[in-house]
C-alpha cells in the first residue's frame, strides 16, 4: 500500500508493484518510456510531499518542496498520459532528503523537471540575479538562486481543486542591488467553462482536457524602492514537456507590431531547419536535440503560446495577459547590456547538448512567460498569471482551438518542418 495525499484529506490506494520498483523506475528512466500519470505520482509520492488537485479525469500534481511547482498533469485519470518531463535520476538521488546531488551541474541547477515552475528574471546582465556581484557573464559563473531552486515554499491553504503556497526570502543581483521579497503562489483548476473563458474559444465537450490557472504575486518587504536605474525583477513561469522528433512549438505574434519578431541570439542563431516564420506564428522545434532559446519581444506578443505533440496526441496551449504599451520586460541576455529593458514577453526552450561530447540537461522542451519588470515602492506587489491547457483528441477536433489562440491549424504545425506522420 502506498499514502498519496490529496489536498485537503488523505486516502490510501493500492500502487502497482512495477510502478514504485527499482527497477520498473530504471527502465523507465534508460529506456524512456513513456508514464502514465498514475506512475508519476507514485514516484513523486515515494520520495517527497505530493499535493494532487482533481476535478473528474483532469488532475495535477504540485511538490511544496520545488516551490509549489506543477509537476505534472493529465485529462484522463490515473492510466491518463502525463505531460510534464520529470527528471526521475535527480529526484531519486536524496536532494529532497538533504543529501548532495552527484555530478557537477546540481552546483549551478538543480533540473527536478515540472511542466509549470515560479521562476525570477532576469536571469544576465548587469541586473541578472543568476550572477554574483561583479561576476562574469559565463556558465561557470552562472547560479540559480536557491530560493527558486532548492528551497521550499510554505502551503498556506489546500483543497481539492485549489493549493496556496508562500515564502519570503532576498536575492541579490549582478550589479549588488538587493531584493527583500515576499511571494505567494496559487494553483487552480478550471473547469470547461472557465478554460473557454479564459482561452476565449470554448473547449468542445468531446475533447478531454485539463486546465489550470497560477497566480505569482511578489511583494517588496524591503525599506526601498524597486527602481529601473538599479534593476527591476520580473515573475518567471517556466514549464518543461516532454520531447519527441515530431514536436512542435508554435507561438502566435502581433503583425502590427513594430521591431523583430523574434530574438533567437540568446544561445547562437539556430538554423532555418530548426525555426520558421510562418503566416503570424512562429515555428519551432521541440524535440530536445539541439539546444536554443527564442523570444518574443512585448510589442509583437499576444499572450499566447503552444505546441502539438503527435506522439502524446495533445495540443498545450499557455496564456498570460497581453503586455500594455510601454512596460519595460527585463532582459536575460548574459552580456553587459545596452538596454537591460528590452527583454521578452514569451520564450520558447529546445534542451540539447550545451558542448560537443555533453549530454543534454533533460531532453525536454519549454514554453515560458514572464510578468514586466515590477518597479514596486515598498509595499506594492505586482501579479502575473498563467494559464495552461492541455487538450487530447484527433487534429480535425483541435483544429478550432489552434487556430483561435495560435492562429494556425494542426496540419499547418506538424507540415511546419515536413515532420507529419
Amino acid at each position: 500500500m502506498g499514502r498519496v495525499r490529496i489536498c485537503g484529506c488523505l486516502i490510501f490506494v493500492t500502487l502497482w508493484a512495477a510502478a514504485s520498483s527499482p527497477a520498473s523506475e530504471k527502465e523507465m528512466e534508460t529506456k524512456n518510456l513513456p508514464t502514465n500519470f498514475g506512475e508519476d505520482l507514485a514516484f513523486l509520492q515515494k520520495h517527497t510531499d505530493a499535493r494532487v488537485l482533481r476535478q473528474g479525469e483532469s488532475a495535477v500534481v504540485l511538490v511544496p518542496a520545488f516551490q509549489g511547482r506543477v509537476m505534472t498533469s493529465t485529462a484522463t485519470g490515473d492510466k491518463g498520459k502525463s505531460y510534464g518531463w520529470l527528471n526521475y535520476p535527480l529526484i531519486r538521488q536524496g536532494v529532497l532528503r538533504g543529501e548532495k546531488a552527484a555530478g557537477k551541474l546540481e552546483a549551478k541547477i538543480h533540473v527536478f523537471g515540472g511542466e509549470e515552475r515560479f521562476w525570477l528574471g532576469p536571469e544576465g546582465g548587469q541586473f541578472g540575479i543568476y550572477f554574483a556581484p561583479g561576476a562574469k557573464f559565463d556558465f561557470a559563473s552562472w547560479k540559480t538562486p536557491a530560493p527558486i531552486d532548492t528551497e521550499p515554499f510554505d502551503v498556506v491553504s489546500c483543497t481539492e481543486t485549489q493549493a496556496v503556497f508562500s515564502r519570503s526570502f532576498a536575492v541579490t543581483n549582478q550589479s549588488g542591488t538587493v531584493f527583500d521579497l515576499a511571494v505567494e503562489r496559487s494553483v487552480r483548476l478550471l473547469d470547461r467553462k472557465e478554460t473557454g473563458e479564459f482561452l476565449g474559444t470554448p473547449v468542445p465537450n468531446a475533447l478531454s482536457f485539463v486546465a489550470y490557472q497560477t497566480s505569482n504575486r511578489i511583494t517588496n518587504r524591503g525599506k526601498k524602492a524597486w527602481e529601473p536605474k538599479s534593476g527591476l525583477l520580473s515573475v518567471w513561469i517556466l514549464g518543461m514537456y516532454k520531447p519527441s522528433p515530431a514536436t512542435v512549438m508554435a507561438i502566435p505574434f502581433r503583425r502590427e507590431g513594430e521591431g523583430p519578431v523574434v530574438n533567437d541570439a540568446y544561445f547562437g542563431k539556430i538554423s532555418p531547419d530548426r525555426l520558421r516564420l510562418g503566416e503570424g506564428v512562429v515555428f519551432f522545434r521541440g524535440d530536445g536535440a539541439s539546444r536554443g532559446k527564442i523570444g518574443i519581444p512585448p510589442d509583437r506578443s499576444t499572450g499566447f503560446a503552444g505546441s502539438y505533440s503527435p506522439d502524446l496526441e495533445v495540443l498545450t496551449l499557455v496564456r498570460c495577459a497581453r503586455p500594455k504599451k510601454g512596460e519595460k520586460y527585463v532582459n536575460s541576455m548574459w552580456e553587459l547590456q545596452k538596454d537591460p529593458y528590452a527583454g521578452d514577453a514569451i520564450n520558447a526552450y529546445n534542451d540539447g547538448s550545451p558542448a560537443p561530447g555533453q549530454p543534454p540537461l533533460g531532453p525536454f522542451y519549454e514554453l515560458e512567460t514572464s510578468s514586466a519588470g515590477a518597479d514596486l515602492a515598498p509595499g506594492q506587489n505586482l501579479t502575473h498569471v498563467q494559464t495552461t491547457v492541455h487538450v487530447s483528441g484527433t487534429s480535425g477536433r483541435l483544429d478550432p482551438l489552434a487556430l483561435a489562440t495560435l492562429g494556425t491549424r494542426i496540419e499547418d504545425i506538424q507540415k511546419a518542418f515536413s515532420l507529419k506522420k
